[in-house]
């Protein structure tokens, strides 16, 4: 699948850079009217609850460029399908860079995925910024200084679920369901180490793979167990089959899943949101079903965009936050780099944000330095009361 839409702009808190000297070599992409730029996304395959991210991705870009873009240059996105495939993510990587010319690749999907496409980038120095994924290794600017992500690490909030789990529960039995991949590692390295030396709480692990067609055996297996607490790692389509497998058993123990399976119309509404009362989860993000937003500016400029570019997308769908969110980011960091677009440039501003986004819960701010790459480092817990995610508390970080 390829779609190709324009581009992006938006005001914001960060601080603008110099303007830089004429003459300055732009990168690949870059003309005097337009910037090119490259994306893999999961359209398809076991991830494809993800794809409404690459969607109104786009749609921003559309409504960017109809302000006039980016210091009067529009922006235009190729968007290609990778069936969350890390193959194929390498091969349609190479076609955006080789055949098509992007200046660099924005907000690629997932942690297999984009790593299939990290060294390749890295040695070629094109930036790979704003990945759709919380793996430390997304922040490792020493040995990939040209990749950043863009979410909270999920190392940081293993960490944050661990410390919950705790207060709530001293004596808690933890069953874990995670991915078997590098997302996983450092979600239940966060988990275990924010549990420290009561890291034996955890009586149960069991991992799942992307494409497995159901979970119940690893289901069965932690319940079985005898454990009290559940905590879930797992994109929309697992936590919809996890959660209908554990209420099958008429289990009922402290759930707690991680903010990437959380949306309430892929991650939960599959499975019957009455199911999942009393699910707690962290957010950065508002949740556009949380009725509490009603009146939030940013969440009626988030909702008039919606209706005007995006008018089929999922209003309770967090992911449409999310897209809308990054492509915000985007377009501060573009709109810092003035008239010098290298791609020197471009991941020298993309290390020097500081923004609250509009739909960023209070107190969580995307900052970046030149010595760190991790943008956020706080959320909020919450709760689902059977239409929305509550939250509850002040942002944390730990």
């Amino acid at each position: 699948m390829l779609t190709r839409r324009k581009a992006l702009v938006l005001t914001g808190s960060a601080g603008l850079a110099t303007p830089a000297i004429a003459q300055v070599k732009q990168a690949p992409g870059v003309t005097a009217t337009e910037i090119l730029l490259g994306q893999t996304m999961p359209y398809s395959g076991p991830a494809s609850g993800y794809a409404p991210i690459g969607h109104v991705e786009a749609a921003y870009i559309d409504f960017i460029n109809d302000q006039g873009g980016i210091n009067g240059r529009n922006v235009r996105l190729l968007s290609l399908d990778d069936g969350y495939s890390p193959p194929k993510t390498l091969e349609q990587t190479r076609r955006l860079v080789e055949d098509d010319g992007v200046a660099f690749i924005f907000q690629q999907l997932g942690t297999p995925t984009a790593m299939a496409a990290r060294r390749y980038l890295n040695q070629k120095q094109i930036p790979q910024l704003f990945v759709g994924s919380g793996a430390t290794q997304f922040g490792d600017r020493q040995s990939f200084p040209w990749t950043m992500g863009w979410q909270i690490s999920y190392q940081i909030e293993g960490r944050v679920y661990a410390r919950y789990v705790q207060t709530e529960k001293p004596d808690a039995k933890i069953a874990v369901l995670y991915q078997n991949d590098d997302s996983g590692k450092d979600f239940i390295k966060g988990f275990t180490d924010g549990l420290g030396d009561k890291a034996g709480m955890i009586v149960a692990s069991v991992s799942y793979e992307p494409a497995d067609p159901t979970v119940d055996s690893q289901v069965i297996q932690l319940h079985e167990s005898g454990a009290d607490t559940l905590f879930v790692d797992s994109f929309p389509k697992i936590t919809a089959m996890t959660l209908r497998k554990v209420r099958d058993l008429n289990w009922n123990p402290l759930f707690v899943i991680a903010s990437v399976g959380a949306s309430v119309s892929s991650g939960l509404a599959p499975a019957g949101l009455d199911k999942a009362v009393g699910l707690v989860t962290g957010a950065y993000l508002k949740d556009p079903s949380d009725p509490q937003w009603a009146d939030d500016p940013g969440f009626k400029d988030w909702l008039a965009f919606m209706k005007r570019y995006q008018p089929n997308g999922d209003l309770s769908d967090g992911n449409n936050v999310y897209g809308y969110s990054v492509t915000q980011t985007l377009a501060i960091m573009l709109k810092q780099c003035g008239e010098d677009l290298s791609r020197d440039n471009i991941i020298r501003q993309a290390a020097n944000l500081d923004i609250e986004l509009p739909m960023l819960h209070k107190g969580i701010r995307f900052h970046t330095t030149a010595t760190d790459y991790y943008g956020m480092k706080k959320m909020r817990l919450q709760r689902f009361d059977g239409k929305a995610w509550v939250p509850f508390g002040e942002p944390i970080g730990v």
